[in-house]
């Protein structure tokens, strides 16, 4: 799609695709292996303008769309899709959310920081036993003078023990109605009664923090209710829109990087005293991932755009999520495959690409989640 892009957004694209070749690349294996949060580079993002992207000039951001930012989290994505998924979590979701349904006074007073890359940003809606039914949140948030009592815990949160700034949902009516008695709150880091658990030790995108947090009778101020009570969950609704193509946008990543890695493989690769590119077991592959990416790419771009000029997405973004994200999938076992037992080993990228695919099936709305929600977008003949 690089065909459609302006002047401004192939800049972009380059500054986005040098600094994960000049900054990222060269420490991907040791933040992989140890599962070391890439602060100082986290920094650097920001300093780009890559922790703000979505926001107005005047609360620190760059002032650009979602094409834009597709284009940034693809690019990082490429070469290490931790560092993707993690700029993507902090401007999609925590910082988004805040700018969407927060007040000028709680723009000013998070945005802004988030937006330029001062602070880090998590945003908590999954709990252990509120994954896909979202709506079944049991945390709880009890009325008392001046504001709220926070108890509970979440699970999966992106940034969970480095972030500074925590959008969190807690059930305000345990007695209201489903989906509607559910509120959001902005919490600080070093809250009294709000600290981060368990750091999950995971399969791929392992330099991308993922924690519990927990809420022990943590206090917070009416000043840090975003938007009215119990509108949390239609707020996640609409955040996850968005937020779906930042999923979109990390599998069309993983799946490029793949391919890359595979390709360049194929042709180095020499067998019965030829290239293994030159056989067509191989070729066939490669062409396949090359037509998979290809669909993701124009799927992402498409809701992208649609969401840039004020359209609906729900079907279209899980259209572009789950697409990429089984695309990444495919591309990268692929990848696996025609590296034969490199592939296997960490001197070689694809097993992590390979790691690292899955999670585009699982975040923020399984494939089966995304399957259901376009289904039902179709029955309404949206």
């Amino acid at each position: 799609m690089d065909f459609s892009l302006t002047d401004e957004q192939r800049a972009i694209q380059e500054t986005a695709r040098e600094f994960a070749r000049r900054e990222v690349d060269p420490i991907v294996d040791e933040i992989d292996e140890h599962q070391k949060y890439p602060r100082e580079l986290m920094r650097k993002a920001g300093e780009l303008g890559f922790l703000g992207i979505l926001f107005p000039e005047e609360y620190g951001g760059a002032g650009l769309g979602y094409v834009e930012y597709v284009i940034v989290v693809t690019e990082l994505s490429r070469i290490d899709p931790s560092v993707g998924i993690s700029v993507a979590a902090h401007n999609s979701l925590c910082t988004n959310h805040i700018f969407k349904f927060g007040n000028e006074e709680q723009r000013r007073r998070w945005v802004v920081p988030l937006a330029k890359g001062e602070k880090i940003g998590a945003w908590s809606l999954t709990e252990p036993g509120a994954g896909s039914d979202a709506a079944g949140t049991r945390s709880r948030a009890e009325k008392v003078d001046g504001g709220w009592i926070l108890n509970g815990s979440k699970t999966f949160t992106t940034h969970g023990s480095v972030g500074d700034v925590c959008v969190v949902f807690a059930v305000t009516d345990p007695d209201g109605p489903r989906g509607h008695n559910i509120s959001a709150f902005a919490l600080d880091k070093g809250m009294e009664g709000f600290r981060p658990g368990k750091k999950e030790n995971k399969l791929g995108i392992r330099a991308s923090d993922t924690a519990e947090v927990v809420m022990e009778n943590c206090f917070v101020s009416e000043d840090r209710l975003l938007g009215e009570v119990g509108d949390g969950f239609v707020q996640a609704l609409q955040i996850l829109d968005g937020g779906r193509i930042s999923i979109a946008a990390l599998g069309l990543g993983t799946a490029m990087g793949a391919f890359d890695v595979s390709l360049a493989y194929a042709k180095e690769r020499e067998q019965f005293g030829q290239p293994i590119a030159s056989f067509q077991a191989i070729q066939f592959a490669l062409a396949e991932m090359a037509v998979r990416v290809a669909a993701a790419e124009a799927l992402t771009f498409a809701a992208a755009e649609a969401l840039d000029r004020g359209q609906r997405v729900s079907r279209l973004a899980s259209e572009a999520k789950l697409y990429a994200g089984e695309a990444a999938v495919f591309c990268s076992e692929r990848g696996v495959q025609i590296h034969g037992g490199y592939g296997f080993i960490k001197d070689y990228r694809a097993e992590k690409y390979y790691r690292d695919a899955k999670i585009c099936t699982i975040g923020e709305g399984t494939s089966e989640i995304q399957r259901l929600v376009i289904a039902r977008q179709l029955l309404k003949g949206k």
